[in-house]
């Protein structure tokens, strides 16, 4: 067969997510694995969620609402914004292709750091924009290297905060400096997927959304995949001044969020207790996990998230193998441009210890640390 493919998508590489469990116990013939590398909730979801998908059952004959009208209301009222201010995706990488279609042509810039989240680059591929990635300083954001790189053709900054794979963050001030130095026509978009993880104090104020000064307001991302645990159900969202909002809308999909993932995500933003036990479960399981993988001989790295890097001491890929051997997935950052380093999400006490023993003995055996 002979496809005439474009070039730009020629060269995509399509993104690796983590390794599904099903997948692990197929290939290796084991059962009761564990999973601590896709920063997932690991206590699950809200109990409130669980209900409204029980009930929202009885409207699976039906579309879903096309405008998410009570998803919208709850986070406008939860927020403090108009709902003309909220796009809801089918995750929030949705509304990053909802960015990239809107803003970017054929030739234009976006600007991203590196390491980061993966589809901010695959998505202006596919548009046939350009990828301009400036690497962290002492890992974080290098703002001044990336100020640097603006050019009349850039329109868009993807800056993931916290970033993912590090965990680490900047500090509000420093992102107020860093807008003020931008040229009108770039939108800067802060990719906020584990903002529930953060102390309050370290959240940037939503109030950026707004035009000032003639220069475009922030486009904040989150998600109800981390902290709120529905990973399974894809739903996401863009906070953003109405006019960009507007343009969004114009290449989204009719119904691209079902219906089961609305009356979930309503529930679960609800569910005050089921969210506070997340982050207190979380903050935890990351103390305890530090401190047992620390006395192993490995450097553990601060976060703001769920999840924390780890210096095994040794090549990160032959360590994964490893553990994938004793039912256990973790996430090498090799393809991050850190081959020594591995990514662990925050598990449950059964799972920590899991993970502690098959560590132990995978260090041990190749002679790490």
């Amino acid at each position: 067969m002979k496809l005439n493919i474009p070039e730009n998508i020629k060269m995509i590489q399509p993104y690796p997510p983590g390794k599904p469990l099903d997948e692990l116990e197929r290939e290796y013939g084991i059962r009761d694995s564990i999973k601590l590398a896709s920063n997932e909730n690991a206590w699950g979801a809200s109990p409130e969620a669980m209900k409204a998908i029980g009930k929202g059952l009885e409207g699976l004959h039906r579309y879903p609402d096309g405008s998410c009208f009570y998803l919208v209301r709850a986070l406008a009222e939860r927020l403090k914004l108009q709902p003309e201010e909220i796009v809801i995706g089918n995750g929030s990488n949705e509304v990053i292709e909802f960015l990239v279609k809107a803003f970017v042509r054929e030739g234009d810039e976006v600007i991203t750091s590196h390491p980061s989240f993966l589809m901010y680059q695959k998505f202006v591929q596919v548009r046939g924009g350009i990828n301009h990635v400036v690497g962290l300083e002492d890992m974080r954001h290098n703002l001044a290297a990336i100020l640097g790189r603006i050019t009349k053709k850039t329109r868009l900054i993807f800056l993931d905060n916290p970033n993912n794979p590090t965990g680490t963050f900047l500090a509000p001030e420093r992102f107020v400096e860093f807008i003020d130095q931008l040229p009108e026509s770039v939108i800067l978009v802060v990719d906020e997927a584990y903002v529930e993880y953060m102390h309050r104090d370290l959240r940037l104020p939503l109030d950026l959304i707004q035009p000032v000064d003639g220069r475009c307001g922030v486009v904040f991302l989150r998600t109800f995949s981390k902290a709120y645990g529905l990973s399974g159900l894809r739903v996401g969202y863009g906070l953003m001044a109405e006019e960009i909002a507007n343009c969004l809308h114009k290449v989204r999909q009719p119904f691209n969020v079902n219906l089961l993932a609305q009356v979930a995500a309503v529930a679960a933003l609800h569910d005050e207790a089921f969210y506070r036990q997340t982050l207190e479960k979380t903050a935890a399981s990351l103390a305890f996990l530090q401190e047992e993988i620390g006395r192993l001989g490995c450097r553990c790295y601060p976060t703001e998230t769920n999840f924390f890097l780890v210096d095994v001491g040794g090549n990160a890929d032959t360590l994964y193998q490893a553990l994938l051997c004793q039912g256990v997935i973790v996430r090498s950052m090799s393809a991050y441009g850190f081959s020594d380093f591995i990514r662990i999400t925050a598990g449950t006490e059964p799972e920590n210890l899991r993970l502690l023993e098959a560590l132990k003995k995978s260090l041990d055996e190749l002679g790490y640390v």
